[in-house]
């Protein structure tokens, strides 16, 4: 009778466990959706030494770190930033210049421009190399003056560390979220790099997750439920505008160049944002 109980509770047990594997939603599930081109750059109407279309991008400026003990000073000139053509693309050019001195490169930014709360934000891009390089494809929510950060939020789209060419990382940032706490997530390429070729890096983003993606694939998904199991607050929930930069060292990507060949330069295809199509 003893062992009849026990398996009869065994039984059940198991029961139990499958109906909840059932039942639970698969977190890696990728919806689809239909997408509705809202804002794009294709960086292919180029002049000579043409400047980013300043309709679309402004720039921040300046030194002092950055808050992560950057080193480079970022400019608006064209030594930094321009359209080109390169093996046939028209792109965007972000380049990190060193002079015997001083280090310099550009952040970009729509803000103020373009600003967008949800949806698909995508850039194709070919990474540089090397130590200390550290170029990011991010957001920060448009209150970021009012709610500075990390309050306004932040969603980056992807980070690379110049000395590991195989590897890049998604990330949320927000309340709690940071100094380490950060939501983050590694992607790596089988046999492959990143600053060898273009690949599409994205975000989707919904009013609940925020989805990783890189070529297509999905490698991450950061739900609201995990934002505050964390004890973060779910800050995504209003427009963001977009950055594109290139910094020089600092607490993410490390404090050394040996071995970094200057310049070194960000390539980016183009940028793409949609809102799904009701």
């Amino acid at each position: 009778m003893r062992n009849t109980k026990i398996l009869i509770t065994q039984w059940a047990a198991l029961m139990v466990l499958i109906i909840s594997l059932l039942s639970c939603e698969d977190s890696s599930e990728i919806k689809t959706r239909n997408w509705e081109l809202t804002w794009q750059d294709e960086f292919n109407t180029i002049a000579a030494d043409s400047l980013p279309d300043a309709t679309k991008w402004t720039y921040d400026l300046g030194g002092g770190g950055w808050g992560n003990a950057e080193w480079q000073t970022y400019t608006n000139s064209k030594n930094n930033a321009k359209l080109d053509v390169v093996d046939g693309i028209g792109c965007l050019k972000i380049t990190a210049r060193y002079d015997g001195t001083n280090y310099t490169s550009a952040r970009l930014k729509t803000k103020g421009l373009f600003e967008q709360a949800y949806g698909r934000f995508e850039a194709r891009i070919k990474m540089p190399y090397g130590p200390g390089m550290w170029p990011a494809f991010w957001m920060l929510g448009n209150n970021s003056e009012t709610s500075p950060w990390p309050q306004c939020g932040e969603i980056d789209i992807m980070e690379y560390k110049g000395q590991e060419p195989g590897f890049i990382h998604g990330t949320l940032h927000g309340p709690v979220l940071y100094s380490g706490k950060a939501l983050t997530q590694t992607y790596g390429l089988q046999n492959a790099r990143f600053d060898t070729d273009y690949h599409l890096f994205a975000v989707e983003w919904t009013e609940g997750s925020v989805d990783f993606y890189v070529d297509q694939t999905l490698y991450k998904r950061i739900s609201k439920s995990e934002v505050e199991s964390k004890g973060g607050s779910w800050v995504y929930d209003h427009p963001f505008y977009m950055i594109i930069n290139l910094a020089v060292c600092g607490n993410f990507v490390g404090f050394s160049v040996v071995g970094t060949t200057f310049p070194q330069t960000l390539y980016v295809d183009y940028v793409r944002v949609y809102k799904e199509a009701m």
